[in-house]
């Protein structure tokens, strides 16, 4: 059973699919503890906040209600809405908490592709054909470490950051994952924490001097979710 906070079809935003139409499947429940993290409802399990799927199909704004479904159910809540997005992104919370290998098999099965948005700190589980993309949470309130599995897994690393500090650990966990001839094959993305011009012109210089790449948060820009 996944525990799932929402599911919506919307155009993803950021790293290497940007533009692309999308299914967004939001779980429920993370303590990695993100400081500036945007869906803060989706951290905490409540019991009292359970409720049943067709509820969390309705929302119409965030909310901590959640609702257990199976990866069958959530294929027949795409049908039923009548989504027409082949590209499926499981995020959180944080989806690895979870094993995602029966959800990522049953979309493929059905001509979907799959992409995950992890923190980093949670072993991968899911099939070799899905997107990884690792957002590193690098002591975070939660103490969560980053595993070096997650990181050996992504296709991508888009990392938030706000100032030069936040370069800096994630250079230094490059320098501990991955070997100098690695990091050449790596897509590596900065995102500027909530759009703000100080945080978007360091990771342009950034980017420009290390040959990284910049991630926009294109749907804040677009005013969509």
């Amino acid at each position: 059973m996944y525990k799932i906070n929402e599911i919506f079809e919307t155009i993803q935003g950021e790293a290497s699919y940007t533009g692309t139409p999308s299914l967004f499947v939001r779980l429920q429940g993370c303590p990695v503890g993100c400081a500036w993290c945007d869906t803060k409802h989706t951290w905490d399990v409540n019991t009292e906040f359970k409720v049943n799927l067709t509820e969390t199909m309705e929302k119409s704004a965030d909310s901590e209600w959640w609702a257990d479904a199976t990866a069958e159910d959530i294929l027949e809540q795409f049908k039923l809405k009548n989504y027409t997005a082949k590209h499926v992104v499981i995020t959180g919370g944080e989806p690895c908490m979870y094993d995602l290998n029966p959800l990522c098999e049953l979309l493929h099965q059905h001509g979907y592709t799959t992409q995950i948005e992890t923190s980093g700190t949670f072993e991968v589980k899911a099939p070799a054909q899905t997107w990884v993309t690792v957002s590193p949470k690098i002591n975070m309130k939660g103490g969560y470490e980053m595993l070096k599995s997650a990181m050996k897994r992504a296709d991508e690393i888009k990392h938030p950051i706000a100032m030069e500090k936040h370069v800096e650990e994630l250079a230094d966990l490059l320098e501990v994952c991955f070997t100098a001839e690695e990091l050449k094959s790596k897509l590596i993305y900065l995102q500027p924490i909530s759009q703000k011009a100080k945080a978007t012109k360091l990771a342009i210089e950034t980017c420009t001097l290390r040959n990284w790449r910049l991630s926009v948060q294109l749907h804040k820009y677009l005013g969509i979710n």
